[in-house]
């Protein structure tokens, strides 16, 4: 898989997708790889490197000390997904990169997964189970969400006055704006940062939603989102801000509002379903994964 030179090291990666949100693969079974944030970085550059929202390192959990003792937890979570943001930094999950992660291990011979079975993977927010189905599609069970703390207003180049906000862990922290229109939706220049008052201390993807009109049909939920993801930018999705912004709407909407939701992006939709479990609530998202290409790199 990797060969070194003096000068050089040859890396094998994948470029995967899902509903346009990017990333970047490459396995390191035993955590022998000692890859710096510029590194990271490199690889997720769309000038100079593959290009992607950021980059996953596939490694055995037993030879990763941060989530090693998820073993004791689930024992068959034998891989981690080891995910980077496009700036290099250390985030705890992200719902699309979770379904490409997937998709990746069973394209490199790492695991098995039939329709209906599940996998589960470990990741710096726990545990996390992968479902397949027949379509090619899988659905990922996030586990517990929760209202964070702190109100947030919001300020982005395109709406005029600074707006509120809900703020929700999914794990990764979201905040989450409600606008009044989709022209409203489409005139937002994410070009540059929105701004949180006050600055939220470890930072958030900050999405912001408008419901469809009527905003439930069939039962389902709908609604459009475009998210501004914090340490890459404006990207075509976010799992986890799917999840946020679906739960931030049900509460919006109050009693009656559906467990089932969907979540149109930029770069296609996403599925997200709210259920009951002897630990509380937990929330799942599905959607497609798709992997683009295979090549290598020097870093």
């Amino acid at each position: 898989m990797v060969s070194t030179t003096k000068k050089t090291r040859t890396l094998r990666v994948t470029k995967g997708h899902g509903t346009g949100n990017d990333f970047v693969l490459f396995t390191d079974p035993d955590g022998e790889l000692d890859l710096g944030t510029q590194a990271y970085r490199n690889l997720a550059n769309r000038n100079t490197g593959v290009g992607g929202d950021g980059v996953i390192r596939a490694t055995h959990t037993a030879s990763s000390a941060e989530v090693s003792h998820l073993l004791e937890v689930e024992p068959e979570a034998l891989w981690f997904m080891d995910y980077r943001n496009a700036d290099g930094s250390i985030a705890e999950m992200c719902g699309n990169g979770v379904r490409v992660f997937t998709q990746y291990l069973l394209a490199e011979g790492l695991v098995t997964l039939e329709p209906g079975d599940t996998l589960p993977l470990a990741t710096r927010a726990g545990i996390v189970d992968v479902t397949g189905s027949s379509s090619g599609q899988f659905n990922a069970d996030m586990g517990r969400w929760s209202f964070s703390e702190g109100e947030y207003l919001v300020t982005a180049r395109g709406i005029d006055v600074a707006r509120p906000s809900l703020a929700i862990r999914v794990p990764n922290p979201h905040v989450v704006v409600a606008l009044a229109s989709m022209e409203e939706l489409a005139g937002l220049d994410l070009s540059l940062a929105p701004q949180l008052d006050p600055a939220a201390p470890e930072g958030a993807n900050i999405e912001f939603v408008v419901p469809s009109d009527p905003m439930v049909v069939d039962g389902v939920g709908i609604i459009t989102m475009r998210v501004f993801e914090r340490g890459v930018g404006e990207t075509l999705s976010c799992g986890t801000g799917a999840m946020a912004a679906a739960l931030a709407t049900r509460h919006w909407a109050g009693a009656g509002a559906p467990n089932h939701w969907k979540v149109n992006v930029p770069g296609g939709s996403l599925g997200v379903r709210m259920f009951a479990t002897e630990e509380g609530e937990h929330v799942s998202l599905s959607g497609p994964a798709q992997l683009v290409f295979t090549t290598t790199v020097e870093i």
